[in-house]
């Protein structure tokens, strides 16, 4: 466990770069359990693990930085989503690779606060992941799985960070809690030295994560209707995290509307009622 602050974000990166990825719980059950069909029926494909993992921001996470490294020796492009990186490693070699996945319950076991801090990241991920999924198939989007998947692993290091330095994850949730209106980018520097968006920024690049991911996280310039649709899904999530009615979150929820009715091109009323009926 990392318990003070690195000196640089290339000690961090470095770091989470060595450690393993753990799995939730119920990702390691599923292992478990499609490996024993696979044995008996060979019935077992890219998209049955694909979809019993595609929960797990996590396991996904750990296929396709996985199978990054494996391209990188082949000297060809990693694939964009997590069944292209199933189909690529093959079902054999992957039972092989993720017999024993670490379990996030066992590595966080002596700190329960940490996995009540993990969770609520995985939860926010997936409502992140469920918001994108809309967005898409309302642009009609073919790309809409590999949408969902980047807002799913948007917030990866955050994720990374409760798993490998759980204290320092902790004392940052605590000042947040405590003044909802400070900015998560200034806590973070305060208490580690780094942003988390710096981090995974540099982490994406070393493990080759897909490009729409990289886009997604690129401040500056309004992104391209992909690149866009994630970071407000992922804005959307983070917003409501207190609830709909969080009194230091209706000017950026009111934002994030506008620029969601931009994107479908739909009048501000519609898009605030797509937004809460999606989260219904």
């Amino acid at each position: 466990m990392i318990d003070r602050p690195l000196p640089t974000l290339q000690a961090w990166s470095d770091a989470f770069h060595g450690a393993e990825v753990p799995v939730l719980p119920g990702t390691a059950a599923e292992i478990q359990r499609l490996a024993l069909i696979e044995e008996e029926r060979g019935t077992v494909d890219a998209h049955t693990l694909a979809e019993a993992f595609a929960p797990d921001p996590l396991m996904t996470l750990r296929v396709l930085t996985h199978v990054s490294h494996y391209c990188t020796r082949l000297n060809v492009e990693p694939p964009e989503s997590l069944v292209g990186a199933l189909v690529m490693q093959g079902i054999g070699p992957f039972f092989t690779a993720f017999a024993s996945p670490a379990v996030t319950d066992d590595v966080l076991a002596a700190v329960p606060a940490a996995r009540a801090g993990l969770a609520d990241v995985v939860l926010r991920a997936r409502r992140a992941a469920h918001f994108a999924m809309g967005f898409a198939i309302r642009r009609q989007d073919e790309d809409a799985a590999v949408i969902q998947e980047a807002a799913l692993l948007h917030d990866f290091a955050e994720m990374l960070l409760w798993c490998h330095a759980p204290a320092l994850a902790l004392t940052i949730a605590q000042q947040l809690e405590a003044d909802h209106t400070r900015r998560s980018a200034e806590v973070q520097h305060a208490v580690l030295g780094i942003t988390l968006g710096e981090l995974s920024h540099h982490l994406m690049h070393r493990w080759q994560l897909p490009d729409l991911l990289l886009q997604a996280t690129e401040p500056g310039q309004r992104p391209q209707p992909r690149a866009q649709t994630v970071k407000l899904a992922v804005r959307i999530a983070r917003h409501t995290r207190y609830g709909w009615d969080d009194p230091h979150a209706q000017a950026a929820l009111h934002d994030d509307a506008a620029d969601v009715a931009r994107l479908l091109t739909l009048s501000q009323e519609a898009a605030t009622r797509l937004i809460m009926a999606m989260d219904s």
